[in-house]
C-alpha cells in the first residue's frame, strides 16, 4: 500500500493557557493600547520587551506590529534614505526587499550558496556598493557570522539582521540578531512565537533604540518602556523623528510572554523533528541534504533540500506527486511566484541582474514547514514519502 500523510502543514499548536488567560485579562480591563496603563502598572508590551531583551542578551528591545515593520524601522534608524542602496540576500522572502523599497531605497542582491546562506565572496565583491547590509538568515540558515562581521566592519558597512527564521538560534554561541547593529524578529503565525502578527527590534545602541522607539509611535511616552534607553537619549531627537505608528498592542504581548519564556523548550522540539526528517532523507539518490556547520545552533522549524540540476518539469513532478500523498512542498525554482516562494527576479520594483550560480541553487531549493503539531513518526513518514518520490523520479532518469 502507498503511504500517505494526512496531517496539516499549516496547523500550529494552541496558544499556551497562560497566554490565553493573560489575553482574557487584557480584554476584561480593556487597556489594549501599550500606553494605556493604570496607576503603577507596567503594560504587557513593556514587560514583553524587557523579557525578550533578557532572552537574547540585548540592552534594548522594541515590540512592533510586524517583522517587516521592524526591518523598515531599523533601516530608517541607521539613516537609510530614498535612493540609497542596501545590500541584501537574493534568497529571501519578499518582506526583506519590501522593507528596503518601502523607504524608496534600492536593494542590491547578493548571491546564495549551496548551503543556502549568503555568498560571502559575492558580498565581499559588492561591499563598496552600499553602506548597509540587511542580512536575511533565510529559512534558519546562518552563514559564517565571524567572517561576515569582519568584512562588513572593515568596509564600514552597518549590518541589520533579519531573524524571522532564527529566533532562538545562534552562531558560535552568540544569539542570532546580536552580531549586527540591530536584530529584527517576527512573531507571525508561522514563526517561533505566534501572535498572528508582530515583531521585535533589538540593539545595544541607545541612539538607534531611541530613534526606533520614536519612529514606532511613542509620542512622548517613551519613559513607559522598560527596555528603552534613558530619557536623555531622546532629548536631541524627539522633535525630529517622524511618528510612523507600528506599535505592538497589549493583547498580542500577553499572548507572547509565555511563549518567549518557553522558547528554548520549543526550539529543542523543532530540532527533534528537523533531525528526524534529515535522517530519513539522507543518502536519497539525487537529493542533497543541507549540511549544518558545528558553529550553528539551529531552530529547525522548516526543512530544505536541494534537487540540484534537475529539470524544472522533474521538480514539478516530485512536488505534485508528494502533494497527492499529503506532503506539501514549496519550490523556489518556479518562473512565477507561488505563495511565499518568490525570488529576487520576481520583485520587479527592485532592479536585478541574473546571477548564474545563484540561479542554479534557487532552481533546486525545495522547502517544507515543520509545525510542532507533527510527531516524530509524522516526520519519519513525510521523509519516506519524499524519499520514495524523489527516488522514483531519479530512477526514471527525470533528474
Amino acid at each position: 500500500m502507498t503511504e500517505r500523510f494526512n496531517g496539516s502543514f499549516t496547523q500550529q499548536e494552541p496558544i499556551p493557557e497562560a497566554g490565553i488567560e493573560a489575553a482574557i485579562a487584557v480584554m476584561r480591563h480593556g487597556r489594549l493600547h501599550r500606553y494605556n496603563t493604570a496607576a503603577g502598572e507596567h503594560s504587557e508590551t513593556a514587560l514583553l520587551e524587557q523579557e525578550f531583551a533578557a532572552s537574547v542578551g540585548s540592552q534594548y528591545c522594541l515590540a512592533v506590529a510586524s517583522g517587516g515593520y521592524a526591518m523598515a524601522t531599523a533601516l530608517r534608524a541607521v539613516g537609510v534614505t530614498p535612493g540609497d542602496t542596501v545590500l541584501s540576500n537574493a534568497f529571501t522572502l519578499a518582506p526583506v526587499p519590501g522593507a528596503i523599497a518601502s523607504l524608496g531605497a534600492i536593494p542590491v542582491f547578493v548571491g546564495v550558496t549551496e548551503s543556502l546562506t549568503i555568498d560571502l565572496d559575492d558580498l565581499e565583491a559588492k561591499l563598496g556598493e552600499a553602506r548597509v547590509l540587511l542580512l536575511s538568515h533565510m529559512r534558519g540558515h546562518i552563514c559564517d557570522m565571524d567572517r561576515l562581521m569582519a568584512m562588513c566592519d572593515a568596509a564600514g558597512v552597518t549590518v541589520i539582521e533579519d531573524c524571522a527564521h532564527t529566533m532562538g538560534a545562534a552562531w558560535n554561541g552568540t544569539p542570532s540578531g546580536r552580531h549586527g547593529a540591530i536584530g529584527c524578529y517576527s512573531c507571525q503565525t508561522y514563526k517561533h512565537v505566534n501572535a498572528g502578527e508582530g515583531g521585535f527590534l533589538v540593539t545595544d545602541d541607545p541612539h538607534l533604540a531611541a530613534k526606533a522607539v520614536m519612529l514606532s509611535g511613542s509620542y512622548m511616552l517613551y519613559e513607559r518602556h522598560l527596555a528603552a534607553p534613558p530619557k536623555e537619549a531622546f532629548d536631541d531627537i524627539k522633535y525630529h523623528i517622524p511618528n510612523i505608528s507600528g506599535r505592538m498592542d497589549n493583547l498580542r504581548a500577553a499572548i507572547l510572554r509565555p511563549q518567549v519564556a518557553d522558547l528554548a523548550t520549543q526550539c529543542r522540539r523543532w530540532n527533534d523533528r528537523y533531525y528526524a526528517l534529515e535522517e530519513g532523507l539522507r543518502d536519497t539518490p539525487g537529493l542533497t541534504v543541507i549540511e549544518r556547520p558545528d558553529e550553528e545552533t539551529i531552530v529547525g522549524s522548516s526543512f530544505q533540500f536541494l534537487l540540484l540540476d534537475w529539470a524544472a518539469s522533474a521538480v514539478r513532478d516530485v512536488v505534485a506527486k508528494c502533494a497527492a500523498r499529503g506532503v506539501e512542498l514549496k519550490w523556489f525554482g518556479a518562473a512565477e511566484p507561488v505563495a511565499f516562494t518568490s525570488r529576487y527576479d520576481s520583485w520587479r520594483y527592485a532592479p536585478s541582474k541574473p546571477m548564474a550560480a545563484s540561479d542554479r541553487v534557487l532552481a533546486g531549493i525545495v522547502d517544507l514547514r515543520v509545525p510542532l503539531t507533527f510527531s516524530l513518526d509524522d516526520c519519519a513518514l513525510i521523509a519516506r514519502i519524499i524519499r520514495d518520490e524523489v527516488s522514483r523520479a531519479h530512477n526514471r532518469g527525470m533528474a
